[in-house]
């Protein structure tokens, strides 16, 4: 799994590059960046569905289906006919299906960085001035192991409310901060000596916020493109920070996703004959 891990982290390199694209989330309203960026979503996979499939053998399944559901309309008086115009339409559903096969599994891959990136928009909302959050921090080794000595460098931008503090059966180290001004604040820890660092968005509008510095595992890698995975060897093993979350129906925790793919879907049937793709 690390050699997967190493892929997605390479994918993600590439994911946070383009993302810059997404910038103008930042001074839109969240309904209409969540709308424009489905609608364009839908015309991508559009576009990629139409490269990465067999369009002849589409459209001449297509075409076997409308012929085999005439038959049954013409012939509703013989039952062994219509019997066997069902089967083949059947048939030609399945084919269409295992047509779909290669250009969903060619989208995939895209889709989840596409994902990945826009959940650092959506998923959660950045810290307010005056809002507190708890930071937790996730040790290796094991439970009985020495925990490390861990600090947390002051600075103007938080204040350091209540922490470290230690929960040694469960290998975390905790603290409860207060954001004292806007931006992208570098959080530093100094883990027996050596920094390592976590991002703390604060901000009033949209902004690009990373729940969690994850862990060598391409699962977590993918779902928090944001900063660099810890090596699997490290005395941290990932860093978590305790965003608000967000209601709006369009734009919202979770609530993005399901609107990101119904909008996607639409922009995918209305421009398919645009673009003049069977499916």
């Amino acid at each position: 799994m690390g050699a997967l891990t190493q892929i997605v982290v390479w994918l993600n390199g590439a994911a946070n590059a383009l993302g810059q694209v997404f910038d103008f989330i930042a001074v839109m309203p969240g309904w209409l960046s969540a709308t424009l960026i489905g609608f364009v979503s839908g015309i991508a996979m559009l576009i990629g569905f139409k490269w990465t499939s067999n369009q002849k053998a589409f459209k001449r399944t297509r075409q076997d289906i409308r012929a085999n559901m005439l038959t049954v309309k013409l012939f509703y008086d013989n039952m062994p006919a219509g019997f066997r115009a069902q089967g083949q339409v059947l048939v030609s559903a399945a084919r269409m299906l295992f047509l779909a096969i290669v250009p969903v599994f060619a989208m995939i891959v895209p889709m989840l960085l596409l994902c990945s990136q826009l959940a650092l928009w959506y998923q959660a909302r950045a810290l307010r001035v005056g809002e507190e959050t708890v930071v937790v921090m996730k040790l290796g080794g094991a439970e009985d192991a020495p925990m490390p000595n861990v600090t947390l460098d002051t600075t103007s931008a938080i204040a350091d409310l209540n922490g470290p503090v230690r929960i040694a059966s469960q290998r975390e180290v905790c603290w409860r901060l207060h954001a004292r001004e806007n931006g992208l604040h570098r959080l530093v820890f100094q883990v027996n000596g050596q920094p390592v660092e976590k991002e703390l968005a604060v901000s009033d509008g949209f902004m690009r916020v990373s729940l969690r510095r994850p862990d060598w595992d391409w699962w977590q890698v993918l779902m928090h493109p944001r900063e660099p995975a810890f090596d699997p060897a490290a005395t941290v093993q990932s860093i978590d920070v305790d965003y608000p979350t967000t209601s709006a129906w369009t734009s919202g925790t979770n609530n993005w996703f399901i609107y990101w793919f119904l909008i996607s879907m639409l922009g995918f049937l209305c421009f398919k004959g645009v673009f003049k793709v069977n499916l």
